[in-house]
């Protein structure tokens, strides 16, 4: 236990002194941590740290299919989270794809290195490089990534994907078993459209019914990119210049990227995941493999999520061999 409040406590002494410390960024940091309450707090600054400690991940080769993630200064500890829940609970070792937003510090890539030895970091200034000449025929694409980070998970994603599959997922997501449902159509063969899961309400930065009749094909309502099966091909540059002038779609910055994704899923071929997987408000429903912790209930993800996790054991789980997880061959859930 001394090890782990050591741990807490570099952590949060990195966080304090990577701004100058002035009484107002104390006052403000102070207001922030404890808005939730104590018991959030606990969890997100003192405990969510531990999972640093825990062994890495070094077999993630499966390149069957591919799991890309966009993270930031600020998300990085969550997507550890988020990561190794995922692998220990599914058994799968899909290859990994870590996306810098522009934000994250040389110290924090050695971090998510430490984690994951095998896995590919993309900084922010290798992506500009390379997706600057792929976008010069697509303007308004190219203006987008430019001013929205969120878009590297439209365009920087498929640009960088290796394999036909690509499993997606942000870090604001928790895995309390192995996602079944999910695993099984990531390795199905007659599985050629995207899946994502539900949202809790509207999502998109466009109204459906300003949209309906300029679209050629039927846009199902919401759809959340948080989660997902997307395939290769199904989010195409020239698409998206196309979508990015219909009206109002650069109404929501935060909902661009979500209802691009969910344009190109939709055009391509879509189908929803299963009801377990839906975003939803409220207490977490036992029973569900995984819960997606989105904007309004975030603070849920440390006081709810990582402590009904480290309560259980999680974080020793992960230190002893994964014999013993349910479902942890993904060759039973995945075909070769």
């Amino acid at each position: 236990m001394l090890d782990r409040l050591k741990l807490s406590a570099r952590q949060l002494y990195a966080e304090l002194t990577a701004y100058r410390v002035t009484p107002g960024r104390v006052f403000y940091l102070a207001q922030t941590k404890l808005r939730d309450g104590l018991r959030t707090a606990y969890y997100r600054d003192v405990v969510r740290p531990w999972i640093l400690a825990t062994p890495p991940f070094e077999q993630t080769n499966d390149t069957r299919c591919e799991i890309h993630v966009l993270t930031s200064i600020d998300d990085w500890l969550n997507l550890l989270w988020a990561l190794k829940t995922l692998y220990h609970w599914s058994g799968c070792r899909y290859a990994l794809c870590i996306h810098d937003d522009g934000t994250l510090t040389p110290a924090v890539c050695g971090h998510l290195r430490t984690a994951f030895p095998k896995a590919r970091i993309i900084l922010r200034a290798e992506s500009d490089a390379r997706l600057g000449p792929m976008l010069a025929d697509y303007p308004r694409c190219r203006e987008f990534r430019a001013l929205n980070k969120l878009s590297l998970k439209v365009f920087d994603f498929h640009a960088y994907l290796e394999a036909d599959r690509l499993f997606l997922i942000d870090s604001d997501i928790l895995f309390f078993a192995a996602p079944t449902a999910l695993l099984a159509l990531v390795g199905d063969p007659a599985a050629v459209f995207n899946t994502l899961n539900k949202d809790w309400r509207h999502g998109y930065s466009i109204e459906m019914e300003d949209v309906r009749a300029l679209l050629d094909f039927t846009f199902p309502p919401l759809i959340n990119a948080g989660l997902g099966l997307l395939h290769r091909g199904s989010v195409r540059f020239d698409w998206v210049e196309e979508f990015l002038v219909l009206p109002g779609i650069m109404s929501q910055s935060h909902q661009i990227e979500q209802t691009l994704t969910a344009l190109c899923s939709a055009r391509f071929g879509y189908r929803m995941l299963p009801e377990e997987y839906d975003v939803y408000i409220g207490p977490r429903r036992l029973g569900q493999p995984s819960r997606h912790y989105t904007g309004p209930i975030r603070h849920m993800m440390y006081d709810e999520g990582i402590r009904e996790l480290v309560r259980n054991g999680f974080l020793e789980a992960l230190g002893r061999p994964q014999s013993h997880v349910q479902g942890s061959s993904s060759d039973a859930l995945v075909s070769k």
